[in-house]
């Protein structure tokens, strides 16, 4: 058992940027010299107590090693890392490894600091923070997106690789447990389910076009599957997904119209699976695929302050998208998210996109926990579990849409779906109209449209994103830019 927090992060765009926050990586030119506030934010964070926490380190000792070898690090004399095989406390748990470490110790590249030489950790037990008994207990597993280039202590045996859930590559072996922990997640999975990602695409190898394009992670496709087993279960079942308005970067560059074009050939591709199962079981009169699957992202509208200093220096007569983001007083709200709430009992949050890059494990490294609290669960209360996980998502929602209304308690149901979709289009027109008016809510439906037999097109009036420019779905643009850089 452990204890885990779930603290939601977001910002407005008026507070002080810490010194490494880009200002505004939407804008080129931008920054508080010419009144560009900063990007407003939205993330998901964790925190992991108990023996849970001990993967974080295991992950971190593994990696280090690796990177201490690739570098011609040997025998550091100040012993710069921890080593948790001779912490008193622990048992058990550790006992195995402890073994695999004392070896490891006499070895030149072990430059790994044991944790007994730290007083105020020496007598560390390896219980769990909270009983198993407490209400408040959590189960907690850690994922990651990883290869054998990047950590060391992965066994040499392919059996034993295998034992372990990893898959063998060519000379490298592979971990893609966040892509698996999403996966199993979303089949599992009997209501709802919840996302928000910083990036949406995959599922190339069923698209229309670009079936060969390489970006084959399963999760959009296993999201449009559950959704349309639902469908010929005749059962309720709803996706909610929220992205930024724009990948980061410049909208009307090169790269970000590209991941723009991959991530409608995604929905593109979702929403036909959908409308062909309510084709199947002759329900595509009653109802559409929007009942089912809604894509949203977050933005955000000021009235001028106080003392009117939203105009200062603005040149009434330019249309640079910074003039144009400063007199209209708005901008999307940057969704940095990377997590997933499914039936309001079980979460995963880490720092792993869903794209190619995060999940196919021999790329970008990545980690992830995926988490449920045994007693707030839809098998031990038969109904909704009501625990912290449906307080972390209404939290977020009430956050999102400025309100909390009864029927998000089951957000499943079709008049969910429908009413948060329409307070997400009338967020949406707020956000786009020629007025300026002051916005509570932020969640805006995602500006495509898209039609009753599935077909994702631009909005017939905003083609483009408001005052920045870059077509909303993307172009594939020039061919002279490397692929894997933009799935």
């Amino acid at each position: 058992m452990a204890e885990l927090i779930l603290p939601p992060f977001e910002t407005s765009g008026k507070e002080k940027p810490p010194s490494w926050t880009p200002l505004q990586p939407s804008l080129t030119e931008a920054g508080p010299a010419v009144g560009c506030p900063r990007e407003p934010w939205h993330d998901l964070h964790s925190q992991i107590d108990g023996p849970a926490a001990y993967d974080i380190l295991t992950n971190f000792e593994e990696r280090w090693l690796r990177a201490s070898k690739a570098h011609g690090l040997q025998k550091m004399k100040d012993e710069a890392l921890l080593k948790i095989g001779k912490i008193s406390g622990i048992k058990g748990m550790v006992a195995s490894k402890a073994r695999g470490i004392e070896k490891k110790k006499k070895s030149r590249d072990d430059s790994l600091l044991e944790i007994n030489r730290i007083p105020n950790i020496i007598g560390l037990e390896s219980l769990p923070c909270l009983s198993q008994d407490d209400p408040e207990a959590w189960d907690v597993q850690v994922f990651r997106s990883i290869d054998s280039n990047s950590v060391k202590g992965f066994p040499k045996d392919p059996k034993d690789a295998t034992s372990k859930n990893l898959l063998c590559g060519k000379n490298v072996l592979i971990d893609m447990s966040i892509q698996t922990a999403y996966v199993k997640a979303i089949r599992a999975a009997q209501h709802f389910i919840y996302i928000e990602n910083q990036y949406f695409l995959g599922s190339s190898y069923n698209w229309t076009n670009y079936k060969n394009l390489g970006a084959n992670n399963l999760i959009p496709m296993e999201i449009a599957l559950k959704i349309a087993s639902k469908i010929r279960a005749n059962e309720r079942f709803a996706v909610y997904i929220v992205i930024p308005m724009w990948p980061e970067g410049v909208p009307t560059s090169t790269p970000t119209q590209r991941i723009l074009f991959w991530q409608h050939h995604t929905m593109q591709m979702m929403y036909e699976v959908i409308y062909k199962a309510l084709e199947e079981v002759g329900l595509e009169k009653q109802y559409e695929p929007q009942d089912y699957l809604n894509f949203f992202c977050l933005g955000n509208r000021e009235t001028q302050d106080a003392e009117g200093r939203s105009d200062v220096g603005i040149d009434s007569a330019a249309n640079t998208p910074q003039t144009l983001t400063r007199r209209n007083r708005r901008f999307m709200i940057y969704v940095h998210s990377k997590g997933m709430i499914v039936d309001d009992e079980y979460v995963i949050l880490g720092s792993a996109n869903i794209n190619q890059r995060s999940l196919e494990g021999t790329r970008d490294t990545e980690i992830a926990m995926g988490a449920y609290q045994p007693q707030y669960t839809w098998a031990s209360k038969h109904s909704n579990p009501l625990g912290q996980v449906y307080g972390y998502r209404m939290s977020l929602w009430a956050e999102h849409l400025g309100a909390l209304e009864e029927c998000f308690k089951k957000p499943e149901s079709l008049e969910c779906a429908r009413r948060v979709r329409a307070l997400s289009e009338l967020n949406w027109n707020q956000f786009a109209a020629d007025e300026i008016t002051e916005m509570t809510g932020h969640l805006l439906k995602y500006p495509v449209e898209v039609d009753r037999t599935g077909n994702v097109k631009p909005l017939p009036n905003c083609r483009e994103f408001p005052d920045v420019g870059g077509t909303i779905i993307g172009s594939p643009g020039p061919i002279n830019i490397k692929e894997n850089l933009t799935i």
